[in-house]
């Protein structure tokens, strides 16, 4: 018998989650639908929202007929921590990339020590000091059931509710679908089918012990597979080398850090939550200790991937934060490795020692990410400034919209500092520039724009003559439809024309392609040859109609290269 299947059941929890859950959304729908121009009125608000909302969660979650103060104590902590994160970081439509993560790390704390409570909380009013892991272990994999299975009821809640009112529409009765198009009414639905939803679930625990065996049962069998395929992947890093991994920088990390957490899932599902509950099948043995000894030299190869990206573009928030998870996956993987060296194939009760405290330190540092003290948007934005004002980097290839956007408050005062007061007259107007601007993606766009201008005359070749081009002419031809910013690019061009034709390669396997350019009121634009305004289109109807259809012959003009033609023929 599981932990799980000893748990009583409670019938009247789930009519009062339901009623938490319809009131907790009547609140937070209430809290941040209304708007304010006093913004510590409105974080506060925020805050209200996410303290009850976390709260209630809570409660549905670990609430039980035993130990309920214990139980309300934990939630409004945990609530209070949340909200508190939201409450620092400012409303939520203002949050940059470090607040999103220092939230997330919040709702990490808090996830992780729901189930070390459950697994603690008195039962009969005597404290369980010492933790047993087969109860965290269950309570943890309910948990994560009970989330998914909740949501899917409300989803299934939510359809019927729709067919519903649909069928009282059929007969002219319409008062079940303007009740649900009110906002009001649909949040108390969502949030009673939530409530409900978990209630019901909790009081079907032995389901759940089976669904929770299930699971692992089809998980551990993916092991040998992923084991034998991230084996493979390290053998044939000798032959292939390192380069191809630090050359896609910006992908390494991620890639090998999701490959970290699928091998410490696996794992856990072969190992189970006790002795008994460990796998007794070879083939998925051996495949969980393959796993476990590619994780370390995953987390390594992660950890010199990030460590090379910040060495050459410096830090950022995001950057700062991916140097975390690295850290918490190289925790891991290190005590997984002391665990397969000390103990080889009799491992499986030093990791559970292991996840254990792991799990406490990890909650822990969570907590601390989440609080002002990471503060990385302050570190990316001295060490940037560092880069720009010793030479590392230029104005034209210094990141403004990562300063002005992506680094909180920190950035925005170094920008302010930087047009006041930066060492050259190039960093204070691009300073200045970069002030002015209303949001990033307008930024982003115009940084490419210049940062492909830059390189524009090594690449491009003006035939019949290199001439000078007008500086609207050379911003329009990084447009992305025309010379872009990456291959060569050649164009017929003479001063004073105002139409040119060129030809370019969008990457280094592509065949060439050929564009045109033409001059509108002194802007150049790509031209778009199957465009028609209204009156022209008006008078191609009419001659249609009147069935004047003719075909001539017409001459018109293209690039050949080796005699072979080259995109679409120009007028």
């Amino acid at each position: 018998m599981t932990i799980a299947e000893d748990r009583s059941s409670w019938p009247q929890r789930s009519l009062g989650l339901a009623l938490l859950g319809a009131l907790t959304g009547l609140l937070v729908h209430y809290l941040t639908d209304q708007s304010s121009t006093q913004p510590v009125l409105s974080n506060l608000r925020y805050a209200t929202a996410a303290f009850a909302l976390v709260t209630a969660i809570a409660i549905g979650f670990a609430i039980e007929r035993r130990g309920a103060r214990w139980t309300l104590g934990f939630a409004a902590l945990a609530g209070l921590v949340i909200g508190l994160v939201v409450y620092a970081s400012g409303g939520p439509w203002s949050w940059s990339g470090s607040e999103s993560w220092r939230f997330i790390c919040a709702l990490l704390a808090v996830t992780i020590a729901a189930p070390l409570f459950q697994a603690w909380r008195p039962r009969g009013g005597d404290p369980v000091w010492r933790l047993p892991y087969p109860a965290v272990h269950d309570r943890a994999w309910s948990n994560l059931l009970i989330w998914g299975a909740a949501w899917a009821f409300v989803a299934i809640v939510w359809l019927l509710a729709q067919l519903l009112a649909e069928l009282f529409g059929l007969i002219g009765i319409e008062l079940l679908k303007r009740l649900l198009e009110r906002e009001q009414v649909a949040v108390m639905l969502l949030g009673g089918a939530f409530g409900a939803g978990i209630g019901l679930l909790r009081d079907r625990d032995a389901i759940l012990g089976t669904l929770q065996k299930v699971a692992m049962l089809v998980l551990s069998v993916l092991a040998p597979v992923f084991g034998v395929g991230l084996l493979l992947f390290l053998g044939a890093l000798p032959f292939t080398g390192l380069a191809p991994l630090w050359e896609a920088t910006r992908a390494t990390t991620p890639v090998l850090l999701g490959a970290l957490i699928g091998a410490l899932v696996l794992i856990n599902t072969v190992i189970g939550d006790s002795p008994d509950d460990e796998s007794r099948n070879l083939m998925l043995r051996w495949g969980a200790l393959a796993l476990g000894a590619a994780m370390l030299p995953l987390a390594l190869i992660a950890a010199v991937s990030t460590g090379l990206r910040i060495d050459q573009y410096g830090l950022t928030p995001d950057r700062l934060w991916a140097l975390v998870f690295v850290a918490i996956g190289c925790a891991y993987a290190l005590a997984y490795a002391l665990a397969l060296l000390r103990h080889r194939t009799r491992w499986a009760p030093a990791l559970r020692g292991a996840n254990l405290n792991l799990a406490f330190g990890l909650c822990g540092f969570a907590l601390l990410l989440a609080s002002p003290l990471a503060a990385f948007d302050r570190w990316s934005t001295h060490d940037q400034v560092a880069r720009l004002t010793h030479g590392r980097v230029s104005p034209q290839k210094f990141d403004w919209a990562a300063l002005r956007f992506d680094f909180g408050a920190p950035g925005l005062a170094a920008l302010d500092r930087l047009a006041k007061s930066g060492q050259t007259p190039e960093i204070r107007l691009a300073a200045a520039k970069a002030r002015k601007l209303e949001n990033r993606w307008d930024a982003r766009a115009a940084q490419q724009t210049e940062r492909a201008s830059l390189g524009l005359d090594a690449r491009l070749t003006i035939r019949p003559a290199r001439v000078v081009l007008p500086a609207a002419l050379r911003s329009a031809l990084v447009d992305y439809d025309a010379c872009g910013d990456e291959e060569a690019c050649t164009i017929f061009f003479t001063p004073g024309a105002t139409q040119l034709v060129g030809v370019k390669r969008n990457c280094a396997n592509c065949a060439p392609s050929s564009f045109s350019l033409e001059q509108d009121a002194g802007k150049w634009r790509v031209a778009n040859r199957n465009a028609t305004d209204v009156a022209a289109r008006e008078k191609l109807d009419k001659a249609f109609l009147r069935g004047e259809i003719e075909l001539r012959a017409v001459q018109r003009r293209q690039i050949f290269i080796g005699g072979v033609p080259v995109g679409e023929a120009f007028e």
